[in-house]
């Protein structure tokens, strides 16, 4: 029974929970006010019947003492006895003068008066008379070898304790009712928005999180409830936007990720395919032309060797991804300007109709870095700016400090970049124009594999908001 009571209990609602507690708390609460009362109430009538048989003792005593009866007035259903104590101290039942005046068994009025002879003082005491109910005794000495016994009947007593325990059971009854209904409503009103949480919660758990575009749309932004309850909102919106922001990164990186090995499918499978046309062509055709043969010979090279510098950045680009494994980098002092100074040297043999200006700057710079992937980020920018640009296009670099940071800056004044792609240069296998050949424009690895080794050297690779012009500016610290 225990158990199931326990079941039933948890099987609760926490609104139906508390309104039951607070109801068992006024419960114990009226108990405690209304035992006081009775208690007080019972107290408070028995003192005043005390002082009524005192008072009427007092009349009766000197109706004794100048009688030697009881006259005079006396209350309905009170009971009177006079008892003469002889030399031995045994008090004697005086005859009275009305029968009315014992009750049918008088044997706890003797038992008083004698209790009273023994003490010499009043005494007081509640007994039940035979055939009369419950009675307020009080014996005293009205003179020398006479004790008188009164009895006043407690029935009205008793009637109006329980007539107030009555009323308070009613009284408290219905508020404690009152208490646990309204209690019920004001509770489930004030956990109302905890259980717009709970419902959201419940909702977002039956959402499909496993698509890559799964988002949260829900949110629990119902008004309400107490400050407690404000700030369990507010945290429960932000870890659901924590995580509706983790799922759309999610979802970009696992599109990025799927972009990336279509690309990289791509970017290799033309070198593959041109490689086997061509191994065909010379097992087939060109076997016996010593011509065709060392044409053949020199295009599956250059489609080896651009297959094999693309697999160089893929490689390049996966170990600075996991740098905190494995650094590409080795580090030691070099002279930043002496490396611009020989990437303008290289791309000046390399491009001859192309006018490079490398501006007026530091005399040195010395820097702890690594030479090689710095050089190789320098010629990657100016050799974009190369082929990305008109012939004749204005080519230039400039070296400067600026904010503890040591900057080259790359511009030239082609055709520029338009506003839609400016955000995606940086993306691997992104290319500015789609129909350009990749004879010309390359894997679209360039900017990525750059911006990577800049950002390996604790540095930033960025394109500057020129107008005019496309400048990329190279920063790296000067510590």
């Amino acid at each position: 029974m225990i158990s199931r009571l326990r079941r039933a209990y948890r099987g609760l609602r926490l609104g139906t929970r508390l309104a039951l507690g607070l109801g068992a708390l006024s419960l114990v609460v009226f108990a405690v006010v209304g035992t006081a009362l009775t208690t007080s109430m019972r107290g408070y009538l028995s003192t005043q019947l005390d002082d009524q048989l005192r008072l009427a003792q007092l009349g009766q005593s000197k109706s004794i003492a100048e009688h030697g009866t009881l006259q005079g007035k006396k209350y309905y259903r009170w009971y009177y006895a006079v008892y003469d104590v002889g030399a031995a101290g045994t008090p004697a039942l005086r005859t009275p003068e009305e029968p009315t005046d014992l009750p049918e068994d008088v044997t706890a009025l003797t038992a008083l008066a004698r209790a009273q002879t023994a003490a010499g003082t009043e005494v007081l005491r509640t007994a039940d008379l035979a055939g009369s109910g419950a009675y307020r005794l009080r014996a005293c000495e009205v003179e020398p070898g006479v004790v008188l016994v009164s009895a006043a009947p407690m029935d009205g007593l008793q009637d109006t304790v329980r007539r107030l325990v009555t009323v308070q059971v009613v009284a408290f009854g219905l508020a404690l009712l009152a208490l646990v209904v309204c209690g019920r409503a004001l509770l489930r009103r004030g956990l109302k928005p905890l259980s717009d949480m709970a419902h959201t919660a419940h909702d977002i758990a039956s959402h499909d999180l496993t698509e890559s575009e799964a988002r949260l749309p829900l949110r629990a932004d119902r008004p309400g409830g107490a400050p407690e309850v404000e700030e369990l909102r507010t945290a429960f919106t932000t870890m659901l936007e924590h995580i509706d922001d983790s799922l759309a990164v999610r979802a970009e990186a696992e599109q990025r990720l799927r972009r990336f090995v279509a690309d990289a499918s791509h970017e290799l499978r033309t070198p593959l395919m041109s490689v086997r046309g061509y191994a065909d062509l010379f097992q087939y055709a060109a076997a016996n032309e010593p011509a065709e043969r060392e044409r053949h010979l020199a295009r599956l090279r250059a489609e080896a060797a651009r297959m094999g510098v693309l697999l160089d950045d893929l490689l390049l680009l996966a170990r600075l991804d996991a740098a905190e494994v494995e650094t590409p980098l080795r580090p030691q002092e070099a002279d930043l300007v002496e490396l611009v100074g020989q990437a303008a040297d290289a791309f000046r043999a390399g491009h001859p109709g192309r006018a490079l200006t490398v501006a007026p700057g530091p005399a040195a710079l010395p820097l702890r870095i690594d030479p090689q992937r710095v050089r190789q980020v320098l010629d990657n920018l100016l050799t974009n700016a190369a082929v990305h640009t008109p012939p004749g296009t204005a080519v230039s670099v400039a070296v400067s400090v600026a904010d503890g940071r040591a900057l080259v800056r790359v511009a030239d004044r082609g055709p520029g970049i338009p506003p839609g792609d400016r955000s995606r240069v940086f993306d691997r296998f992104y290319r500015v124009d789609k129909a350009r050949s990749r004879d010309r424009g390359g894997s679209g690895l360039g900017l990525s594999v750059a911006r990577s080794l800049a950002e390996a050297h604790g540095g930033s690779l960025a394109l500057a908001d020129e107008p005019g012009a496309t400048a990329f500016v190279l920063a790296l610290p000067l510590r």
